[in-house]
């Protein structure tokens, strides 16, 4: 009997971590990948770019919880560093090692194959300053970013309102501009300035504004018996803080007391009435939305139909229909007398002038005798 004993192989990268320029407070990710058998373990080391410093190994939780370390064991070894909120001490060489042999993390005994290893650098640079403003004149909004100190050359900029790209050129100015038609009420939101630079510098406009209320309807229509919703939403920048409803603008609307009930999530509300009354519920009701900069408000007009109002188009089609047939059979009444009396004439006609030819003929035949 033979045994299979499977070939082991050293370990050996597929993927090396790759060296990276980053700003402060940025974020960096290193990735390394490993293969051997049996599966290598992959470890991460740093050495800072301090003359005393050693390396020392990082992780899942290190610099106080702002390293995160993600590794997989299928069939080859993959590991992902990431640290967040970068400072200048994050910059430093990495090292990404890996090993298969058994005795690799003997306290006594030394690995017969060692660790190999792959390394990155991380630059990490001072965010520098920039200055922003946006000033609204003759219906248009002009936005500005100004890069004070640039520490590598500028090959270009970038407009962007969240994922949508407004503007692009390739100048290579330290100042760059956005202009906007229209009121600041119609284009708030965060704007982003973006500098081609290695690595890109990116910096913020936000243009904030009280809630621009609108309604979904200005007018619903509900059922006697049916349950009413009423919709605001608020398009504008900043968030919703608190929403609240009222009716005919003095009485608030509790939620859950009687028959409403408000469901209201960041920028949209929702007003329900369950078993709409006529008299009770016709009218005006108000949705009202704070933030930081202040209060808006719109209001829907709620209008209650009784529940026979739904029948109503349907019966008058039945009435026109009735009607119509109801005409149809009079004409057709006093039509059949006139068409039997011109059948009668129509068929005595040809009597008559056969009975005159007989009594012709027979005088005609007297005559000659």
């Amino acid at each position: 009997h033979f045994a299979l004993i499977p070939l082991q192989l050293v370990a050996g990268f597929i993927k090396s971590p790759l060296s990276q320029k980053r700003l402060t407070q940025d974020s960096v990710e290193l990735y390394c990948e490993a293969i051997g058998n049996p599966i290598p373990e992959i470890q991460w080391w740093f050495e800072g770019n301090e003359p005393n410093e050693t390396y020392a190994q990082l992780w899942d939780g290190a610099r106080q919880d702002r390293v995160k370390i993600n590794a997989t064991y299928n069939l080859h070894s993959t590991s992902t560093i990431y640290i967040a909120n970068l400072t200048g001490d994050d910059s430093g060489t990495y090292e990404c090692r890996a090993s298969n042999d058994p005795d690799r993390n003997h306290l006594s005994k030394s690995p017969k194959v060692k660790w190999i290893r792959s390394q990155a650098n991380v630059f990490v640079i001072e965010r520098p300053d920039i200055q922003t403003q946006f000033t609204s004149t003759h219906g248009k909004l002009v936005l500005s970013c100004n890069l004070t100190e640039p520490h590598s050359a500028i090959d270009g900029h970038e407009w962007k309102y969240g994922d949508k790209i407004l503007q692009t050129d390739t100048e290579s100015s330290s100042v760059t501009t956005y202009e906007i038609e229209g009121k600041k009420e119609e284009h708030s939101g965060i704007y982003q300035c973006i500098f081609k630079t290695s690595p890109e510098i990116k910096g913020e406009i936000n243009i904030s504004v009280v809630p621009q209320v609108v309604a979904y309807k200005k007018s619903e229509h509900g059922n006697e018996g049916d349950t009413g919703v009423l919709t605001c939403k608020n398009p504008s920048f900043p968030p919703v803080s608190s929403w609240t409803w009222s009716r005919n603008g003095e009485q608030s609307i509790i939620n859950g007391s009687g028959r409403y009930i408000i469901k209201s999530s960041g920028n949209k509300t929702e007003l329900r009435i369950l078993k709409l009354n006529i008299e009770e519920d016709t009218g005006d009701y108000q949705c009202i939305a704070i933030n930081v900069f202040g209060t808006g408000e719109a209001t829907v007009n709620l209008r209650v139909r009784s529940r026979l109002a739904a029948l109503w188009p349907f019966l008058g089609i039945v009435a026109e229909v009735l009607v119509l047939v109801t005409i149809i059979f009079i004409y057709e009444k006093r039509r059949k007398p006139d068409e039997v009396l011109d059948d009668d004439d129509g068929g005595s006609a040809p009597l008559k002038s056969n009975a005159t030819n007989h009594k012709d003929k027979n005088v005609r035949q007297r005559n000659a005798n």
